[in-house]
């Protein structure tokens, strides 16, 4: 069997030396036996633990505990539970296929929303509510409510005494807006979807929201939560074949 010191399992993978120092730290690679000298022996499942280490690290999507599910799967995987790993994989590829269909759900109801915003106006146009009603009314904190409004979600109008009062139009506003971050959305996108559709009522809203301009100072995940969905469920379909690969080859009692 063949073994490779540090420097020779840090080139053969790409990462610096340091870095399989950190990650054997960390636990995210089986602890190396030693030389009487000292020196670390690296083997060829530390060769495919980095390997999967890298891989599940690219998936930028950290809502909801992907990340932390991510993780605890290189940990499993670490101490060779490789069963145990493959099961943990297939919960992280479920939840972020929910995650996906949380996302597609939330623009379906905004383009529900947007298109029966006429009817909504003709039953009730005279709504006039305060920010803690509005905020009730929608099921959402004010200090939510007042970071929308900072982050130039919503502009509204106040009274001669100088406190706001919400509209029917504000109100089906909120509805979008919680809506839309509800499934994770970030405020960055939902604001460009909405200055866009108040320019072109007819634009493809989930164009819109999965699509930075050029023109955007910070570009996140969440600007194209969509896109990077689809990433995350390919990179966990190929975690859980290199999970299964290590299983066969690696695990103490392989499966026939």
């Amino acid at each position: 069997m063949s073994t490779y010191r540090t420097s020779e399992l840090a080139h053969m993978v790409g990462i610096h030396p340091n870095t399989v120092r950190l990650y054997e730290e960390l636990h995210l690679i089986p602890r190396p036996e030693r030389k009487s000298n000292g020196y670390r022996v690296f083997t060829a499942l530390h060769v495919e633990q980095i390997k999967l280490v890298k891989l599940a690290l690219q998936v930028e999507i950290v809502q909801n505990g992907l990340r932390k599910q991510a993780m605890e799967i290189i940990k499993t995987s670490a101490s060779s539970n490789f069963s145990k790993a493959i099961s943990l994989a297939e919960q992280y590829l479920q939840q972020i296929k929910e995650e996906q269909s949380r996302a597609e759900e939330a623009i379906s109801i905004v383009e529900k929303l947007l298109s029966r915003k006429d009817d909504t106006q003709a039953t009730d146009s005279t709504v006039a509510l305060t920010r803690k009603e509005a905020a009730d009314l929608m099921r959402i904190s004010m200090d939510a409510l007042r970071n929308w409004e900072l982050n130039g979600l919503l502009t509204v109008t106040r009274k001669h005494n100088g406190y706001r009062m919400y509209s029917n139009d504000d109100l089906h506003r909120l509805k979008i807006i919680r809506c839309l971050r509800c499934a994770n959305y970030s405020l960055a996108s939902i604001l460009r979807m909405l200055n866009t559709l108040s320019l072109n009522p007819d634009a493809d809203i989930r164009e819109i929201i999965n699509t930075p301009g050029e023109s955007d100072d910070i570009i996140s995940v969440c600007d194209k939560l969509l896109t990077s969905l689809q990433n995350a469920e390919q990179n966990a379909l190929t975690i859980l074949a290199r999970l299964e690969f290590m299983n066969k080859n690696f695990s103490a009692n392989p499966p026939l």
